[in-house]
């Protein structure tokens, strides 16, 4: 069991942002299965958007104590879907026969020190043919002070981000979103370096661009952008019949 804390304030601020997230609900929602878990569900911003209808579970695997007990009480407020679940933990802590259809990592990969050893064993729970989902911020050029302040060990490009994912698991897509926010960081980055942007920030960059950038992303063919999203599907094994064809088809050639 985890006791770990989390000290960061910005799950507040974004929690605001409602055009941003209503892009990647559009772009992720069609990966998400009946069970779900999702992994770091901080204060249940992300649980309240991607929970719907088509879930008959979804657990909400918090590591810190006091965010288990915020999301404990959204549920039985009914504040949170009453399929959601919540365990204090981390992937660890999940007992070995647990499996999800679809696992996903909302802006939290970025937080997790040994990034390739927890997708690796959060993938070993992931049924065959099941989804793995990764939102992350995009190019460690962009990484400000306001990176460090929340913990954030590293920003992901597609390569270094295909390279932590474990080899069980296909690439279904991977794409760069919000080619206009890049814009923004990248000022921030070089000009600003501000440590927290304030809320008048976030409502122009949510309000203003992240329209523009549901415009534009396709236009570029999403080549560019401010966040990394990534799909990976489960290999399924072959079964014994498959297994038994491909041999007679070598046989016979």
């Amino acid at each position: 069991m985890s006791n770990l804390s989390y000290k960061g304030t910005e799950l507040e601020l974004f929690e605001k942002a409602e055009n941003w997230k209503a892009y990647y609900q559009n772009l992720i929602q069609k990966y998400l299965g009946p069970e779900v878990l999702e992994v770091g569900a901080g204060i249940g911003a992300t649980t309240r958007v991607l929970c719907s209808r088509k879930q008959n579970r979804w657990v909400c695997l918090e590591p810190d104590p006091d965010m288990g007990d915020q999301l404990t009480s959204l549920i039985v407020n009914q504040d949170l879907p009453s399929i959601c679940q919540v365990k204090v933990g981390l992937s660890a802590d999940l007992q070995s026969e647990e499996r999800f259809d679809s696992i996903i990592y909302i802006d939290v990969l970025e937080h997790i020190e040994d990034d390739r050893k927890e997708l690796k064993l959060s993938c070993s729970h992931l049924k065959p043919g099941g989804f793995l989902v990764v939102l992350s911020p995009a190019h460690q050029f962009l990484y400000t002070p306001f990176d460090e302040a929340i913990g954030h060990h590293r920003r992901y490009n597609k390569n270094t981000l295909s390279e932590v994912v474990p080899g069980d698991v296909e690439r279904v897509e991977l794409k760069y979103l919000d080619s206009v926010g890049a814009i923004a960081s990248l000022g921030n980055r070089l000009v600003l370096k501000s440590k927290m942007p304030s809320a008048r920030q976030l409502a122009i960059w949510d309000k203003l661009m992240v329209p523009f950038s549901r415009l534009v992303d396709p236009l570029l063919g999403h080549r560019a952008g401010k966040s990394v999203l990534g799909v990976w599907r489960k290999v399924t094994p072959p079964t014994i019949a498959s297994q038994n064809r491909l041999r007679k088809r070598a046989a016979t050639r």
